[in-house]
């Protein structure tokens, strides 16, 4: 199915231009699940991607047509890795981009060595990550105060240096 999705969509590094679009693919994503204006106002500032995390972090887009349909971002401390975003525009969900990029961002915290890729997940996305392989272990805070969102952990395989 990755070879099939692979034909009409790449993968690439978000670059700073690319920072519009994707804020505003994480705003229409987030909608799409039927929030109120009252949380998505509540969110604004953790759905906008700025022109200086695009540079700067660990930022990946999915394409299509030369269109920016989908992205994940990742923050790390030490050997863990938080998947902070995945967000697929709405009228492109369904299609397999959203494993298409969690299969890339597994591989992205692989080559950088990490071992655990964390994710605190909307409600409405958790069952994804557990299709994807993600356990789920428990709770964290979110907002507005009282919200609890998901905790997922998926565990990161390196490849046996020991095996000649």
């Amino acid at each position: 199915m990755i070879a099939a999705r692979a034909a009409t969509a790449r993968i690439r590094r978000a670059r700073t231009d690319d920072a519009p679009a994707l804020t505003a693919i994480a705003h229409a994503a987030k909608r799409h699940w039927g929030y109120p204006d009252e949380l998505m106002s509540l969110w604004t500032a953790d759905l906008t991607v700025s022109a200086e995390l695009a540079a700067a972090g660990v930022v990946f887009c999915a394409e299509e047509h030369r269109r920016v349909r989908a992205f994940y971002t990742l923050s790390r401390q030490d050997d863990v890795f938080e998947l902070e975003h995945l967000f697929v525009e709405p009228s492109a969900m369904g299609r397999g981009l959203g494993a298409m990029l969690f299969e890339h961002a597994v591989a992205t915290v692989r080559s950088l060595s990490g071992t655990l890729l964390r994710i605190a997940s909307d409600p409405h996305a958790e069952g994804f990550y557990r299709r994807m392989g993600a356990q789920r272990v428990g709770e964290v805070a979110s907002t507005p105060r009282g919200r609890m969102l998901p905790l997922l952990f998926f565990e990161i395989a390196q490849p046996d240096d020991s095996v000649a």
